[in-house]
């Protein structure tokens, strides 16, 4: 799966018949990308979902991922209620430079737990990585968001036959 600052998500059954991978921005995430993925592998192997395994690759970390109210809408979050492993209100003082110039309130979100919370929703808890930030770690990790470039990172699953 290739990506910039979203987040891959690399999938596997604990006896090795069958991997996945999936690309995962906040689009993706809120519209059932992971659950269509656990639902195609399960279709492919008949495994349940607390048989795969799951890794969560770079992405732009929760300290750079700023979002509107939009964001936090498609997760069915309240900008009103305080969630801080999810979503952290931005002061507008803050913003950094690429932040938009209009005075609506802005967040920073947390794409690996948003990821986390749906693969435990579908009963998958063997979930490893989401720890690395692209846009925080320049001499590791490509980023558009940072650098303005296009671009992309490729993560990879395969079977061993």
């Amino acid at each position: 799966v290739l990506v910039a600052d979203c987040l891959p998500v690399l999938f596997c059954d604990a006896g090795g018949r069958v991997v996945g991978a999936a690309h995962a921005g906040w689009r993706g995430l809120a519209g059932g990308v992971l659950e269509a993925t656990v639902a195609a592998m399960g279709e492919a192997c008949g495994c349940a979902a607390d048989e795969l395994l799951a890794w969560l690759g770079p992405c732009i970390g929760p300290g750079a991922f700023e979002v509107g109210s939009d964001v936090l809408a498609a997760f069915g979050a309240d900008p009103a209620a305080p969630d801080p492993r999810r979503f952290v209100p931005r002061p507008r003082a803050e913003l950094s430079l690429r932040a938009s110039a209009d005075e609506r309130p802005r967040w920073l979100a947390n794409l690996p737990q948003l990821a986390r919370d749906r693969l435990s929703a579908l009963g998958l808890h063997r979930v490893y990585g989401g720890r690395w930030c692209t846009v925080s770690e320049p001499s590791r990790f490509y980023s558009f968001r940072r650098d303005g470039r296009t671009g992309r990172l490729a993560a990879a699953v395969a079977l061993r036959c």
